[in-house]
């Protein structure tokens, strides 16, 4: 037989039309109709699979709180309150996803939970961390790009649409994983009385979200976007799926300050403490002061932990620069190393670094802004030189600072 008159046996394809044509004993298979192949083994083996793999029998490695805990100081710093409740939270979530169904056995509800706290103190940095550990489709979406049913922008469907794409459309893994939602304060409703115009990226949002939260079917487009009837779509039952809400509820410690009044006044008052109550009420954050906020009571309902994160002092901001496993001057190290420059800073630069980050009040977002001004034109420079060592000096860090223009930022 001709090289040239060679087909594939299954779709046939000649030798010139395919990459690769594997030969058999009386024909031949190309690498498109091989891949094409796996694809239906795959679903095939999980329709077979899935009614073995149930909740009820559902195995996971699973670790407990205290060494998810650990994971997360090696990656944040502080904040000790939020890692323990999420910690305890995620545990929780594996041994629901373990629980036997039985008739007579108390079923164990989600425990959904809200995460209040400043920008830059390390919402957003913990999800992607635990993120890292958990063998569970973990997806973080945006509360931002959501609108109500009929208007531009996203359904709180395409929430689920992210989870889906994590675990590769497996439906069954989907309805085990666990969801951030970030910005969660950007849905609050503009007045604390129910408004009688739509408000329709911010109560109309929170009313989409409440059967989500609590667990139901629901039907997902596959590809995020609008629904419309033509489209397939996925069922997906909530149920088992654990929401993580995070939001820096800018403007809150005015609605928590009137509550625990820190204005008292007379002669038995600790001025001490209350000046150390007035620098963190975040502490004292309860549900009642997110409604306050604007968040619906219903929703606040399915919310039922709620947790907060200390703002960065000095000491934590030091720490975040030096001690974490990815911290900002390991970075700056790794990004000069890539060009083989030795970077060193001298501990004097890194409390200029802290002093000014406290200063501008952007918490450890700042620091990068920071290091950035500084290092920029070093980071420019010296890849088309022939040196090899940068040594920052005090002197050095402060004139590339008020070279840049961060330096002409102004606090109030």
């Amino acid at each position: 037989m001709a090289k040239n008159s060679l087909h594939c046996s299954f779709c046939g394809r000649s030798r010139d039309e395919v990459k690769i044509l594997i030969a058999g004993q009386e024909g031949h298979i190309c690498e498109n109709c091989v891949e094409h192949a796996q694809e239906i083994i795959q679903q095939e083996l999980m329709l077979r699979d899935e009614p073995a793999h149930g909740s009820s029998q559902f195995k996971l490695t699973v670790k407990k709180p205290v060494e998810i805990k650990r994971f997360l100081d090696e990656y944040v710093i502080g904040q000790d309150d939020a890692k323990k409740i999420l910690a305890v939270a995620v545990y929780n979530h594996y041994k629901r996803l373990q629980q036997k169904t039985n008739e007579n056995d108390v079923e164990i509800e989600k425990s959904n939970i809200i995460m209040v706290g400043e920008t830059g103190t390390g919402k957003t940095l913990l999800a992607k961390t635990i993120a890292k550990l958990l063998n569970v489709p973990f997806a973080i979406v945006d509360a931002t790009v959501f609108t109500e049913a009929g208007y531009v922008g996203e359904d709180v469907e395409s929430i689920l649409t992210r989870l889906l794409q994590v675990c590769n459309y497996d439906v069954p893994s989907a309805e085990r994983g666990i969801v951030y939602i970030d910005e969660i304060d950007k849905i609050a409703r503009k007045g604390d009385n129910p408004s009688i115009t739509r408000d329709v990226s911010g109560e109309g949002v929170q009313q989409g979200l409440l059967k989500l939260l609590e667990g139901t079917d629901v039907l997902v487009p596959p590809q995020g976007g609008r629904k419309h009837p033509e489209q397939k779509l996925v069922k997906i039952n909530t149920q088992n799926i654990l929401f993580i809400c995070g939001g820096a509820f800018d403007g809150i410690d005015k609605i928590i300050a009137r509550r625990v009044n820190t204005n008292a006044i007379g002669f038995n008052v600790n001025k001490e403490q209350q000046e150390a109550t007035k620098k963190n009420l975040l502490q004292f954050v309860n549900a009642p002061d997110l409604k306050s906020f604007g968040l619906i009571p219903e929703l606040l309902g399915r919310l039922p932990v709620v947790t907060h994160l200390n703002p960065l002092d000095r000491t934590t901001l030091r720490s975040i620069l030096t001690e974490p496993k990815n911290s900002l001057v390991r970075q700056y190290k790794k990004l000069f190393e890539i060009e083989n420059i030795q970077l060193s800073i001298e501990e004097e630069v890194l409390d200029f670094m802290v002093d000014k980050a406290v200063e501008y009040k952007l918490g450890a977002r700042g620091l990068r802004s920071i290091c950035e001004s500084i290092l920029t034109d070093a980071m420019f420079e010296m890849p088309s030189t022939k040196e090899h060592k940068l040594h920052v000096e005090l002197e050095y860090a402060k004139k590339k600072f008020d070279k840049s223009k961060m330096s002409l930022l102004k606090v109030a």
